[in-house]
C-alpha cells in the first residue's frame, strides 16, 4: 500500500497501517463497471489527485497472466480532500486493488448475454490525516515551543471530530463496495438504494433465489 510521507507528529492513521479496511469478493463481477462506478463515487465525494488536482487517482498498474490464462492485477489509487470548514487538516486515502485468477465469463441478465469476469477481488483502504497546522507552528519562533501543547489542548476536540468524519466516510465507502458486490451485510438500519446498480453475481444471491 503506497503511503504519503508525512512527519509522525502530523500524521494520524485512521486504521493500523498493517490492518487497513478491506473487502474480499470471490465470484462473478464486471470489473470494468466496478472500476468506473468506484471512480464516480470518489468524484461525487470530492476526492482529488494531489499532483494536478484532477481525478486521475491511479498511481500504479501491473498485470501478469499465468500459464492457465488467469490474470493477476495490482492497482494503487491515491487521493486527498480538504475539509470544507477548516484549512488545518488534509484528508488522504489510498485504495489498493489485488485481483487474482481473473478470467472472462458470461452471464444472462434480462435476456441479454453479458461478458464479465470471474475471480477474486481484494480491496484495501488506508486513510490518514495530515495536521498541516503543525507546519505553520514549526515556522513560528513564537509558537514553536508550545506546538505540542496547542495540538493536545486547543486542537484536540476538532482533531477527534475530523478523525470521526474520515472514519465514517471510509466506512460508507466500504459499505458501498459491499452493496455493489452484493455481499451479505448485517446493518442495524435500512439503506437508501445505491445510485450505481451492482454488476456482481455472487453465489449466495443465486442460492437465495434473488
Amino acid at each position: 500500500m503506497p503511503r504519503k510521507e508525512i512527519p509522525d507528529d502530523r500524521r494520524i492513521d485512521i486504521f493500523s497501517p498493517v490492518q487497513p479496511a478491506r473487502i474480499k469478493y470471490s465470484d462473478v463481477i464486471d470489473l470494468r463497471e466496478f472500476y468506473d462506478a468506484l471512480h464516480e463515487w470518489l468524484i461525487e465525494h470530492e476526492w482529488k489527485d494531489e499532483k494536478d488536482n484532477s481525478v486521475n487517482y491511479e498511481t500504479f498498474y501491473s498485470e501478469r497472466v499465468d500459464r492457465n490464462g488467469g490474470r493477476e492485477i495490482w492497482i494503487f489509487w491515491r487521493m486527498y480532500r480538504k475539509p470544507p470548514d477548516t484549512e488545518a487538516f488534509v484528508y488522504y486515502m489510498d485504495i489498493y486493488y489485488h485481483c487474482i485468477a481473473i478470467r472472462p465469463t458470461e452471464v444472462i441478465k434480462e435476456g441479454k448475454k453479458l461478458k464479465v469476469n470471474k475471480g477474486i477481488v481484494e480491496m484495501k483502504i488506508a486513510a490518514y490525516i495530515d495536521k498541516v497546522y503543525m507546519e505553520k507552528f514549526a515556522k513560528s519562533s513564537l509558537i514553536k515551543p508550545f506546538a505540542k501543547i496547542f495540538s493536545k489542548r486547543i486542537y484536540r476536540r476538532v482533531t477527534d471530530q475530523k478523525k470521526k468524519e474520515l472514519y465514517q466516510e471510509v466506512y460508507a465507502l466500504q459499505n458501498w463496495m459491499k452493496n455493489y458486490m452484493k455481499l451479505k451485510r448485517y446493518l442495524p438500519y435500512d439503506e437508501v438504494k445505491g445510485f450505481h446498480p451492482g454488476m456482481a453475481w455472487p453465489s449466495h444471491i443465486q442460492e437465495e433465489g434473488k
